[in-house]
């Protein structure tokens, strides 16, 4: 029995796994919200005492850069410890990896009904693969391939990184967003939060106009979920424009990514953003920016991407990484 956590997000989910680390069952799973509490502890010290299990090792997938065994989350304000979570909940077997390392190890545990074909592409065996996520924020990470035909994940915080404009219209919001924000990084514009900067660009600049029923939505909580969904239905010309400069740069970061860990075994396209989206990410916005490279466009034109549609790919992946652990330290 390991116990697996996907933390960091609007929502904390943990679970219960049994088996091998290539073949998990859960046996209990809930959803926190985590803006209700102070810390991941006390949710994972709630969840243990409910179901009364004692795991052999567990694995926390989280938001932010993993160093020496601590992480200060993104968006959250947690500083979370190896250490502290291990004497805090009595479990000797602890790790913290990156949310979107998580994700990465989750994709081989995946089957093929919980993925969505976008281009099938020339796969090469024994390349290596990329997986972008836009959420809450913006992730990116690495799959290394071994010589025995499996993978290796590794973390990346590229989506932090300085956003690059493309044109002049790119240009123009970069310096928008640049009198907002002390840096401007692809995340300011690849994620829920993003995807309304975009929308507030086109709106306050002028360039469109926000319908009056608009406005009143968006009031509401999720407000670019309510913007995404006019886009997608085509009822506010200003909701169209913001979804296709969301999905031109999602396309183009891809493919940026693509190149530097030079991924031709293929890209996955995760995050709780791109299943809601499959209509228009199936359309050629996406991949004719991804494909958009000048010389090594041919490169990227060989290169599958697919998205992954299946939400607990992080939880199994952490799950596959105290399975792994627990795995180790019984063979000792």
């Amino acid at each position: 029995m390991v116990l697996a956590g996907d933390i960091g997000g609007t929502n904390t989910r943990l679970a219960f796994y049994e088996g091998t680390p290539n073949r998990l069952t859960a046996v209990a799973t809930e959803i926190f919200r985590s803006a209700d509490h102070n810390g991941p502890e006390d949710i994972v010290e709630a969840f243990i005492a409910k179901y009364s299990k004692v795991p052999a090792a567990a694995c926390f997938g989280i938001a932010g850069a993993v160093r020496e065994g601590v992480v200060e989350t993104t968006n959250l304000p947690w500083i979370v410890s190896e250490k502290k979570l291990s004497a805090d909940l009595g479990i000797k077997h602890v790790s913290l990896i990156n949310d979107l390392e998580a994700n990465a190890h989750g994709i081989a545990l995946l089957s093929e009904s919980d993925f969505v074909c976008m281009h099938a592409g020339k796969p090469i065996a024994g390349g290596n693969r990329a997986l972008i996520s836009a959420g809450t924020g913006l992730g990116e990470a690495g799959l290394l391939a071994e010589r025995d035909g499996s993978y290796r994940p590794f973390p990346s915080e590229g989506g932090h990184v300085d956003f690059a404009a493309r044109n002049e219209l790119e240009v123009e919001m970069l310096r928008y967003l640049h009198s907002r924000f002390e840096h401007v990084s692809y995340e300011r514009v690849l994620s829920g939060p993003g995807f309304m900067n975009i929308y507030e660009f086109l709106r306050d600049t002028g360039r469109y106009e926000e319908p009056a029923w608009l406005k009143e939505k968006i009031q509401y909580p999720n407000p670019s979920a309510v913007v995404a969904q006019s886009g997608l239905e085509g009822t506010s010309e200003i909701a169209v424009k913001a979804l296709d400069m969301f999905i031109s740069i999602y396309g183009a970061e891809a493919g940026n990514l693509a190149l530097k860990v030079v991924a031709t075994g293929g890209v996955f396209v995760g995050g709780g953003i791109a299943p809601k989206l499959i209509a228009k990410l199936n359309g050629p916005t996406f991949l004719n920016a991804f494909w958009a490279k000048g010389r090594v466009s041919p490169l990227l034109r060989d290169i599958p991407v697919r998205v992954i549609t299946n939400d607990k790919t992080a939880l199994l992946g952490a799950g596959r990484v105290a399975a792994l652990a627990a795995s180790a330290n019984s063979a000792h």
